[in-house]
């Protein structure tokens, strides 16, 4: 191997990373435009193995997705009905009560509730539903609410963003999902999603956020019309913020589907795309603790390879994820964690499970049949 790494284009940076030297903007530019994908990944592998061994991490988790009802309009999204359209809902908090009853035998440790942004939302609905999990699932670690979301939350409260979060936390929020960064691009932001904030605004946010002791993970939606320059810079900034705040556990690179959304033109991303996305990230954020492949956008077939490309988390059980059902009608949105288990060890990878903050909660890899009802 390592001859037919003296003779790559790439031998430089795989040296740097051997020697833990950061990596440039130059080189993060070079690692997308290399035709030599076994060696990024490779590569990747390499500090994956560094910082988690063979680990992959899942968490047993449900998704909430509160309102599809959204004023943003943002041309990739499949998800958003806007305001005043018959096919929009809002969850109240009894309903989210009765979703989390559901599966109340499952030993849930983590809800996630995201959703659009509905004008019409008060201050106050947004710590009902908090108390509404926390109603049911005491136990359960609350991972909500987007950077777009909270600048939402924000702008009703009438209150600085600090006191905001600090009264979200109080109503058992626990953690932030940290979507909406799509990229960090002013050309990007004007072109697909020209009304929500924009990547200072989110940048802020997700300081403000770590300034009060809530940790958060970092996206990036990538294929659609962003180009090379635009997905480093957005590592970057990445980064930066960590350097100065240590607050992000986990990057996710998000793959674009272009199904039912105003860019269905596009071709959207190959698996090759999935998994250079999932070894550039690594390497260019060596002070991210973790990388995660998001099966339910990836595919389970790709995450499992992506294990392998610097991913060391391949999230969890998800129960129903709408934020791209529309665009996803045939793929799947539940394992269980008999399956997740199963696809890991498939993978040559050892599974871990964990909670949001990545305690260790389980190695065991026995697989049993499990149940797991559907949500309606």
């Amino acid at each position: 191997m390592e001859a037919l790494i003296r003779t790559s284009e790439l031998a430089d940076i795989y040296d740097k990373v051997l020697s833990g030297v950061r990596l440039s903007r130059e080189d993060g530019l070079r690692l997308y435009e290399t035709d030599d994908l076994p060696l990024v990944g490779y590569t990747a592998n390499l500090v994956r193995e560094r910082m988690n061994g063979s680990a992959a991490y899942y968490v047993r988790n449900q998704h909430i997705n509160y309102t599809n009802v959204c004023n943003k309009l943002c041309k990739f999204c499949s998800f958003y009905v806007p305001p005043k359209d018959e096919r929009g809902y809002v969850l109240s908090p009894e309903d989210i009560q009765a979703r989390v009853r559901q599966h109340i035998d499952l030993p849930i440790t983590e809800v996630h509730m995201v959703a659009g942004i509905n004008p019409k939302l008060p201050y106050q609905y947004y710590l009902d539903i908090l108390d509404a999990v926390r109603g049911v699932r005491p136990e359960a670690h609350i991972k909500a609410f987007t950077m777009i979301e909270l600048a939402q939350i924000q702008r009703v409260a009438k209150k600085p963003m600090r006191d905001v979060l600090l009264d979200l936390r109080a109503h058992g929020l626990s953690s932030l999902p940290g979507g909406g960064a799509e990229v960090f691009s002013d050309r990007v932001h004007e072109d697909l999603f020209w009304t929500k904030a924009d990547s200072e605004q989110w940048l802020s946010i997700a300081r403000t956020a770590h300034g009060v002791g809530l940790r958060s993970n970092a996206t990036m939606l990538y294929g659609h019309v962003e180009n090379p320059e635009e997905k480093v810079d957005h590592l970057i900034r990445l980064r930066e913020l960590q350097d100065e705040t240590g607050g992000f556990l986990t990057y996710i690179p998000l793959s674009f589907h272009p199904e039912r959304t105003e860019l269905e033109h596009l071709p959207g991303p190959t698996g090759s795309d999935d998994l250079r996305e999932i070894a550039v990230g690594r390497l260019m954020l060596d002070n991210f603790p973790h990388i995660k492949t998001f099966w339910i956008m990836n595919t389970i077939e790709v995450s499992q390879a992506a294990l392998w490309y610097g991913a060391d988390d391949i999230d969890g059980t998800i129960m129903e994820y709408e934020i791209t059902r529309r665009s996803l009608e045939e793929t799947r949105q539940v394992l269980t964690r008999s399956q997740l288990v199963a696809r890991i060890v498939e993978a040559g990878r050892d599974p871990v499970e964990r909670d949001n903050l990545y305690h260790v909660i389980s190695t065991d890899r026995e697989v049993v049949p499990e149940t797991i009802g559907v949500m309606s």
